[in-house]
């Protein structure tokens, strides 16, 4: 059992120093804008198409989707390597395993970036991009719900909650996989935790829409 957790841990390693590379700040790098120090602070898409516009917004979904997927690849191959599900005495998916745990390490490493202070975004682009690797069924549908309530309210922030809490429902309903519930359980927490101040602006009517300048 050491080591396929040894090998968790080293594709996770590699997943948060991928994910630590926050392309909102890479690319406001560029402008010589920090983005954490306008609009709403958060180092994400949202913020960069309010402060820098469309196109180096496109290169944040752009980078911070890649990042997640060139994670779990890695993930995948290092958990794959000479190990046997079998090994394991509970239901997991050998193949899945070791993407989530790449996954995951990318997901905390945007959140909490090694080379910018660990004062990153939400990481919503990136467990999308996680997600859509490991359950892609789940990975549309939640897409689905997403874009009805930013259509219906154009609040992004909204959308993302809103997909965030109806992730580990979802695939405890499609799935057996104890590694995956348990990952959609821990990301959905996370995303709900990382919009607390965007919840707070909700009840509090002050949450900028879609399309506004200020205030994610």
């Amino acid at each position: 059992m050491v080591w396929p957790v040894l090998k968790a841990v080293v594709a996770a390693l590699i997943g948060y120093l991928l994910g630590s590379a926050n392309t909102s700040l890479i690319v406001g790098k560029f402008y010589g804008v920090d983005v954490r120090k306008h609009g709403s602070g958060n180092a994400g898409m949202t913020n960069t198409l309010r402060t820098l516009g469309k196109f180096p917004a496109f290169l944040v979904i752009l980078g911070d989707t890649l990042k997640g997927i060139l994670a779990c690849v890695i993930g995948y191959y290092i958990f794959k390597i000479g190990f046997d599900s079998s090994e394991l005495n509970f239901t997991v998916e050998l193949d899945r395993a070791g993407l989530l745990a790449g996954g995951l390490g990318a997901i905390l490493g945007h959140n909490w970036p090694l080379y910018f202070g660990f004062k990153g975004g939400k990481g919503v682009l990136t467990t999308f991009a996680v997600i859509m690797l490991a359950g892609p069924y789940q990975g549309l549908i939640l897409l689905g719900v997403f874009l009805v309530v930013v259509v219906l309210t154009r609040y992004v922030s909204l959308g993302s909650i809103t997909a965030a809490l109806c992730f580990p429902f979802l695939v405890a309903f499609m799935e057996k996989d104890i590694i995956y519930i348990v990952f959609a359980v821990f990301v959905s927490l996370l995303v709900i935790i990382r919009h607390r101040s965007n919840i707070v602006r909700l009840c509090k009517g002050t949450e900028n829409k879609l399309g506004a300048k200020k205030n994610e």
